[in-house]
């Protein structure tokens, strides 16, 4: 069993400073010393119990949806303006704040991208739905403004919006991250077909390239990279009417209603258009609509997939045998359930190990956590730090940041390594694990990570208030001198920087910079 992470940082700082190796009991306290709890899921220990207690969360739901149908100097689109309206009025009824933009020229295009990234950060989900023209050049893809107007390849990135910069709007929310494009039409440059582009590029066909998301979001295609979606001769395209029928059907997880936008595209082309999904979701499941939106209340993620109902299983299990990971993942964290005559540790275990194989990085860690603790599988601690330190390359933060503790502390088959536990942990904090950015800024705050400044310490203490982590807000707001003075002045420049705190900043931690501090975690006044 790991040691608590307030004990450890007694022990870091100590070692660290004093560039000592040295072995420490790792059972001893730390008093006042900083950090948050280990991230560590002991699997043996969930009970019902846990899951009865946690107060009801707010649901946060943000949806940016864009239609571009009026271009004035390329074929304007039919049904893409009236797509967009239909997608932001169900999204409206699902509960999302949605912001609405409509034939928009690129320089407000920028400006509504920027806007909802900053309100995004705070969000359980953030969804960008797209319909409009969208063309790849040079291995980029962009989205077309209304008022673009070109002669070269080249000059398109300079008069239409990158996907990548609408992939990193999202990329903040804090459980689930979605991007839909219904952009897969003709291209929309069939003069500049073929022309050299920059970097010895060529402006590419029809549809835009497959897309290389963040691990945690799902990027969603009307049709495969480089093929042609359909405009459709009705009300809607045929994949918004897909996504209008099936995203508010309740008590459908969502990784499901993906499925069947696929399977209704299909449907209503003749199979001649298949929507395509690159990246994956978040490991834990979750409803638009119906009462089973209640899952999302439960504060972890084994006990949320253990609250499914048994038809809910069926079909987890169905995509599970189409090979799909995060169904397998479900399915083990639910044999993992504190009922003991559901308890199916051996097919937890083989559910992971399925996972694992096909390449799933979470699932790496999750059976990694079964070797350690033996649970389905003779113990094996060797193997389990192979495991994570396979996730960890594959950039699985909660992996990299146990590997820290690992490191420092010393197993079976790895020697204690306290500086390289740092690095780790500045890994998983750089990676936005919000238990990683405070405790890092801690280790900062202490001189222990040479080079490191209190404004680098305020940095990673904003960001991790910005995660949505309970557990920050309220270290910060009840015992704010664990950290030096000058660390909280920089935090509160951090604060008035992003314009959530306009008081003295004099390090002092009173009323008018815990009320900023909250709004800046999301909670309203």
């Amino acid at each position: 069993m790991l040691p608590s992470r307030t004990a450890i940082f007694l022990f870091l700082t100590v070692l660290l400073s004093a560039s000592s190796l040295a072995a420490q009991d790792s059972s001893e306290e730390g008093g006042t010393t900083r950090g948050l709890m280990g991230i560590k899921t002991d699997v043996e220990k969930i009970t019902a119990g846990d899951t009865l207690t946690v107060p009801a969360a707010s649901f946060k739901r943000m949806a940016l949806v864009v239609g571009m149908s009026a271009y004035t100097s390329i074929s304007p689109l039919k049904n893409t303006a009236t797509d967009a309206r239909a997608v932001a009025d169900m999204l409206q009824r699902l509960g999302f704040t949605v912001d609405l933009a409509v034939d928009i020229p690129l320089t407000q295009m920028q400006e509504t991208v920027a806007a909802f990234s900053r309100k995004a950060e705070t969000s359980d989900i953030a969804l960008v739905y797209y319909a409009g023209h969208g063309v790849e050049t040079a291995g980029e893809n962009y989205l077309v403004p209304i008022d673009i107007k070109v002669d070269k390849p080249e000059k398109i990135p300079e008069q239409a919006l990158s996907l990548s910069s609408v992939l990193r709007s999202v990329e903040r929310a804090r459980k689930l991250r979605i991007v839909i494009l219904d952009s897969c039409r003709n291209n929309p440059f069939p003069a500049l077909a073929g022309a050299a582009a920059i970097k010895d590029g060529k402006l590419g066909g029809d549809g835009l390239a497959a897309p290389d998301p963040a691990r945690g979001m799902l990027v969603v295609y009307a049709a495969e990279g480089g093929k042609v979606a359909l405009d459709g001769d009705g009300e809607h395209s045929p994949f918004a009417t897909a996504i209008l029928e099936n995203l508010p059907r309740p008590n459908v997880e969502i990784g499901l209603v993906f499925r069947q936008v696929r399977d209704r595209v299909m449907a209503l082309t003749a199979n001649r258009q298949q929507p395509h999904f690159y990246g994956s979701l978040s490991g834990a499941p979750y409803f638009l609509a119906g009462e089973d939106t209640a899952v999302a209340d439960i504060a972890d993620k084994a006990s949320q997939w253990q609250a499914l109902k048994p038809d809910q299983e069926v079909q987890l299990a169905a995509l599970a045998g189409e090979g799909n990971t995060r169904a397998m993942l479900g399915l083990g964290y639910m044999a993992l359930t504190p009922d003991s005559q559901k308890f199916q540790p051996a097919k937890a275990f083989d559910f992971f190990r399925k996972a694992a194989d096909a390449g799933d990085a979470e699932a790496m860690f999750e059976l990694g956590k079964l070797y350690e603790k033996g649970i389905g599988t003779a113990q094996n601690v060797p193997e389990a730090i192979k495991l994570y330190q396979r996730a960890a390359d594959l950039g699985f933060a909660d992996a990299i940041n146990d590997l820290g503790f690992l490191y420092y502390q010393g197993a079976d088959g790895l020697a204690r390594d306290p500086k390289k536990a740092v690095d780790l942990f500045i890994r998983a904090a750089d990676l936005r694990h919000p238990q990683a950015m405070f405790n890092v800024a801690a280790l900062i705050d202490d001189g222990v990570i040479p080079g490191k400044t209190p404004q680098d310490a305020a940095g990673y203490l904003y960001q991790a208030l910005r995660s949505g982590v309970d557990d920050v807000l309220q270290q910060l707001t009840t015992r704010p001198t664990m950290f030096k003075p000058e660390t909280r002045k920089a935090l509160q420049a951090e604060l008035s920087r992003n314009q959530f705190y306009k008081g003295a900043i004099d390090g002092d931690i009173g009323a008018g910079t815990q009320r900023s501090m909250r709004i800046a975690f999301g909670q309203t006044e």
